[in-house]
């Protein structure tokens, strides 16, 4: 990101956002909605070295990511570990969702630092709903600030609301006199 206007997309899932994986395993596990501040809670007190779950392996030259398999490799846990009628323990809970999270922030942080470093950026903002997650927003600074790059993190209340991203992308579009007709339909992915 150069300014509020001129951006390049260097890296992107190619299924899965980070935000939609939080989802379904908490979907799978019936912890409820939203699925991300759910396990960022429980995982403060779970193992996230419990279980091994897989990370993406992509070209060094790719800043793409993929949670699909990571997704994937959880539901093929809990089949493979059913439940007593009891339900799991809460602790085994903890340990699935804090080993889930890890693999997650694990590689948001790799991908981040490697386009840091191929892009010889000296500033990295961390933003959208998944800047919330305490141990990404951890993690990331802990291993920024080794390699001496400056992290931006904004408040976790600017992290949730999506209506207020997009509010701040209009006020920014507005004050160039960039404005969209009435007509505008309405679309999820629609470019900055």
């Amino acid at each position: 990101m150069r300014n509020h206007y001129e951006m390049e997309m260097i890296g992107n899932t190619i299924d899965d956002a980070a935000g939609e994986a939080f989802a379904k395993v908490a979907k799978l596990l019936g912890l409820g909605y939203p699925g991300g501040p759910i396990i960022d809670e429980l995982s403060r007190t779970g193992n996230p070295k419990a279980i091994r779950f897989p990370r993406p392996v992509f070209s060094k030259k790719s800043f793409d990511f993929s949670f699909s398999g990571l997704k994937t490799a959880v539901v093929n846990y809990v089949k493979a570990n059913p439940p007593s009628p009891m339900g799991y323990p809460e602790d085994l809970i903890k340990d699935i969702v804090s080993s889930f999270q890890e693999a997650v922030v694990e590689v948001l942080v790799k991908k981040t630092l490697q386009a840091a470093q191929d892009q010889k950026l000296k500033r990295i903002v961390l933003s959208g709903g998944v800047a919330a997650n305490q141990r990404l927003r951890q993690k990331i600074k802990e291993e920024s600030f080794e390699r001496k790059l400056n992290v931006y993190v904004p408040s976790p209340s600017f992290c949730t609301d999506n209506a207020a991203m997009v509010g701040v992308v209009g006020y920014e579009y507005l004050k160039r006199g960039i404005r969209s007709p009435l007509s505008l339909n309405a679309f999820s992915n629609l470019p900055l």
